[in-house]
């Protein structure tokens, strides 16, 4: 029976179920189980665990830790990379980021959740000799980067905990946050100032800000961040720059609606 006392949904062409489950899950941004897509779906409880069976079997769906829920697996984000790196947006994308970095005279990137890290999905180089190798296509710890950490802020507290759970807080620098309790304290603040600052806790002589990318609903879909040596940047300095990293993402933000 379906959630109102109906039966099941079985008029679903079946060419398009697959694409209705990418859908619920894409559009959940949580990790989900069969039953809470199927909450909408109302498909027959056979078909929906048959449907995230071939799913997860072709790599579009992985299971998470605890067994019973699914996130998007490699295939499916490997796709939706690529949509975001369309050439029609990658052009423009390019343009808001050179203007940006011009702006600060850092490097400026976009970076997207993947997984158990964060992936550099663009990036505008400073023209500045000392520069920090990061390229386009790393995979960065959530816990002490900026675009991490501004990523853990925006996850349900449930999904957080679990994170911090399976976790280990690997310290990469004497200022990398290691401590559980420490690290909740500082992601609430994140959500309650809307940034997020490395503080030279992913490398030595490295600080960073960064701030979110939302989709229409507000929901984080990206970050958009830049970093700089300890050379030549402080924390107050880098704060400085905060309006026009968020004028920067608001335009993304557009960018990529208008593209939907």
């Amino acid at each position: 029976m379906g959630l109102d006392g109906e039966q099941p949904r079985d008029n679903i062409p079946t060419n398009l179920r697959l694409l209705m489950v990418l859908e619920e899950v894409a559009r959940a941004g949580v990790p989900v189980t069969p039953t809470d897509v199927n909450a909408n779906l109302e498909l027959p409880k056979p078909t929906i665990h048959r449907l995230f069976a071939t799913l997860e079997e072709e790599r579009f769906l992985q299971r998470d830790l605890d067994g019973r829920t699914y996130s998007p697996g490699p295939r499916l984000r490997t796709f939706a990379a690529s949509i975001l790196s369309s050439l029609r947006i990658r052009t423009a994308r390019q343009a808001i980021l050179k203007r940006l970095s011009r702006e600060i005279g850092e490097t400026c990137n976009i970076a997207l959740p993947d997984r158990d890290a964060m992936l550099y999905l663009e990036r505008v180089e400073t023209e500045w000799p000392l520069r920090i190798q990061l390229p386009q296509g790393t995979r960065v710890p959530f816990h002490c980067t900026a675009s991490g950490k501004m990523y853990l802020s925006s996850l349900a507290p449930n999904h957080l905990q679990r994170y911090l759970n399976a976790t280990a807080l690997t310290q990469k620098t004497e200022n990398t946050i290691t401590d559980r309790a420490a690290l909740m304290a500082e992601l609430a603040e994140v959500t309650r100032q809307g940034f997020s600052l490395d503080r030279a806790e992913f490398m030595e002589d490295m600080i960073a800000l960064a701030v979110p990318i939302v989709e229409g609903n507000g929901r984080l879909m990206a970050t958009l961040s830049f970093h700089a040596p300890t050379q030549r940047f402080d924390i107050d300095r880098a704060l400085t720059h905060l309006d026009a990293l968020r004028d920067a993402a608001s335009e993304l933000s557009l960018l990529i609606e208008a593209d939907a």
